[in-house]
């Protein structure tokens, strides 16, 4: 006779990212965690340490009631941090780790292997890199999510190339992404009036949030606003966030017109303010899932003009939530980015529309439930 295993009423799920920063993917742990049902399922956070320099606001932010974990890593990867994992799920008593990340993915499932437990990947987005050695380490990331359990793609693009990886259509499972809106929504009601006091706030202005780094693609941004400001000093651009290409980016903006107006914010905590202040925000990608950073645009009522691809078009449909533009065309995407500043009525018709399919198709218990579907299953499987 065959025993059906029975899942405990309360799952432990070991988050595990090797964080970059605090972006798309930092933010979206702790969208999913902080909308969880503790009584179901209880979420602890692991995070490689890898140098003093390196970014751990995830582990700051992450909720007090619930344990966090710091690994050390020698160097940029280390094998000893898969026995060091094993050793924290067998004294957690950990369930399922759930990965995020080419370098958490490879470290992840075989820790997962040697403990016994289920695993699940979340891939954020296939990235590009210069780097030949990173690039060996994204493409080995690839190819291990064919040893996860689940496979749970943040957009139906990063589905498909999940599959073009070699992973089996019964281990891929799509999740829509989530915005954590109750953060945005408290954030709205404390908001106060923007008060403009001098007379570089007096200009309209466009943003950028997210990671520096060549799958942004934000060098064709930076181009379209130095076209614009050639016939409107009335504007700046205030990128915010870090990454390899940071520097590379910086040179190329100082070498132009309207670097005055070009500001390099970095990595901030009050990307909420700063976003809610934007007359217009922009993406020039050239490879996304479902950007995080966008849906909180949206879902802020911020207008945006971004280049249509796989991804950002599961979030703004042309002159209906946003205006988009081929990828690559950058004379279009000016017009688009012209017409926003300019037609004020217009831009926020398209920006409360946006909102209003966020609030509809991305929120964070919706995807929070699911997972926990996905979650129960695999233990039942067992």
């Amino acid at each position: 006779m065959i025993m059906k295993h029975t899942p405990k009423k309360v799952i432990n799920v070991l988050q595990f990212i090797c964080p970059t920063g605090f972006y798309g993917a930092e933010r979206w742990i702790l969208a999913l965690v902080k909308n969880s049902d503790p009584n179901t399922v209880n979420h602890e956070l692991a995070v490689t340490y890898e140098s003093e320099k390196q970014n751990l606001e995830l582990l700051h932010q992450f909720p007090k009631a619930n344990q966090t974990h710091k690994i050390t890593m020698n160097g940029r990867f280390d094998w000893q941090v898969i026995k060091k994992l094993v050793s924290l799920i067998k004294q957690r008593n950990i369930d399922i780790i759930h990965t995020h990340g080419y370098k958490s993915d490879i470290l992840g499932v075989i820790a997962a292997r040697k403990a016994g437990i289920k695993s699940v990947a979340t891939p954020h987005g296939f990235g590009t890199s210069k780097e030949l050695k990173l690039q060996l380490f994204t493409w080995l990331g690839g190819k291990s999510l064919s040893f996860f359990d689940k496979v749970v793609p943040l957009s139906k693009q990063l589905y498909k190339e999940s599959l073009d990886y070699g992973v089996a259509k019964d281990k891929c499972f799509y999740i829509r992404n989530a915005v954590d809106l109750t953060e945005i929504d408290e954030f709205l009601v404390k908001k106060t009036p923007y008060s403009k006091t001098d007379a570089k706030a007096e200009k309209k202005q466009i943003g950028f949030i997210g990671q520096l780094i060549p799958r942004k693609n934000v060098k064709d941004a930076i181009d379209i606003f130095d076209t614009l400001w050639q016939n409107d000093k009335n504007i700046e651009f205030n990128l915010l966030g870090d990454g390899e290409s940071r520097q590379e980016l910086e040179r190329y903006a100082n070498s132009l017109a309207s670097a005055q107006d070009i500001h390099f914010l970095g990595f901030r905590n009050d990307r909420l303010e700063r976003l809610k202040d934007l007359s217009l925000f922009v993406m020039t990608s050239e490879d996304e899932g479902i950007p995080r950073c966008l849906m909180e645009a949206c879902a802020m009522e911020i207008p945006i003009a971004a280049y249509d691809i796989a991804g950002i078009d599961q979030l703004i449909s042309h002159q209906k939530t946003g205006l988009l533009a081929p990828f690559g065309d950058k004379k279009q995407l000016a017009l688009h980015w012209r017409q926003l500043l300019d037609d004020a009525d217009y831009a926020q018709t398209l920006a409360r529309a946006a909102r209003a399919f966020v609030l509809e198709k991305f929120s964070g218990q919706r995807m929070a439930k699911e997972y926990h579907d996905l979650f129960r299953q695999l233990l039942q499987s067992k």
